[in-house]
């Protein structure tokens, strides 16, 4: 049965264009926006350039050429990886494209309206893997807290909440649709993002089994982007098992940018 991952995320992209719209008609972040966050997170949004510039409605970004491994004792290889993530409803759409044994590999990762999952296909034809359930819905609702601080116009909104947990960290926590899940974002000394840490986003094993590890997102390099924000350019994923920290997503971000 031919399974095509790459309309279906580009279908599915368009039918969250058909309504998931923040309606900021034009406004830009201020002072008065990023009043009632904590501290550290004002203090990442100036330093970033954010205020003055305007609310987005989603967030696209791509990558080119990742190291990307499928499970510690999974098939490694080098993938493409685009994303569009939408804020009014939030939702995460993902899509990745390799080669694997040299056959045309796609996978689709996907959250919208509380339910998320991920996809794999080997010549538009085998499906590899299809993992579903709640452990997957909080992974990738978790995954879409790790990623507000690229689009902001999201902290602005009643489904994520914040305690800053010191000087330089803020515990994060979203709530959407009866589900939950928090995370820790860490910054540097110049307020920049270098971490956000979870306990709520569950690994799954080659027989398919699925188990809460220590998760990581890791940014760096940052530079100015032709919009004048200030954003990291590298981007690492990494499950933190009892005996080795396993690095299976490390790349460069090719590009962010946002629609309105």
């Amino acid at each position: 049965m031919f399974k095509n991952l790459r309309k279906e995320y580009r279908d599915d992209i368009a039918n969250q264009l058909s309504f998931n719209i923040l309606g900021n008609d034009g406004e830009l972040f201020s002072e008065e926006d990023i009043a009632p966050l904590p501290p550290v997170l004002q203090a990442y949004l100036r330093r970033s350039f954010f205020i003055g510039k305007r609310k987005m409605s989603r967030l696209m970004m791509e990558y080119r050429d990742v190291a990307f491994a499928q499970g510690r004792k999974g098939p490694k290889m080098r993938i493409d990886y685009s994303q569009c993530n939408f804020i009014a409803r939030p939702a995460r759409l993902a899509l990745i494209e390799s080669r694997l044994f040299g056959i045309p590999f796609d996978g689709y990762d996907y959250w919208s309206e509380g339910v998320g999952g991920m996809k794999g296909v080997i010549g538009n034809v085998l499906t590899l893997f299809d993992q579903r359930g709640p452990e997957m819905d909080k992974a990738c609702l978790v995954t879409f807290l790790a990623e507000c601080l690229f689009a902001p116009s999201s902290l602005l909104q009643n489904y994520i909440s914040f305690e800053q947990s010191g000087e330089y960290e803020v515990r994060a926590t979203i709530e959407y649709m009866g589900q939950s899940a928090q995370g820790v974002f860490h910054f540097n000394d110049n307020y920049e993002l270098t971490t956000f840490t979870t306990t709520d986003r569950a690994a799954t094993d080659k027989d398919g089994h699925m188990e809460y590890i220590p998760w990581s997102a890791i940014c760096g390099d940052y530079q100015m982007s032709s919009d004048g924000i200030k954003l990291p350019t590298t981007f690492k994923a990494v499950w933190h098992y009892p005996d080795e920290d396993f690095v299976y997503f490390n790349g460069r971000i090719d590009s962010v940018s946002y629609g309105y």
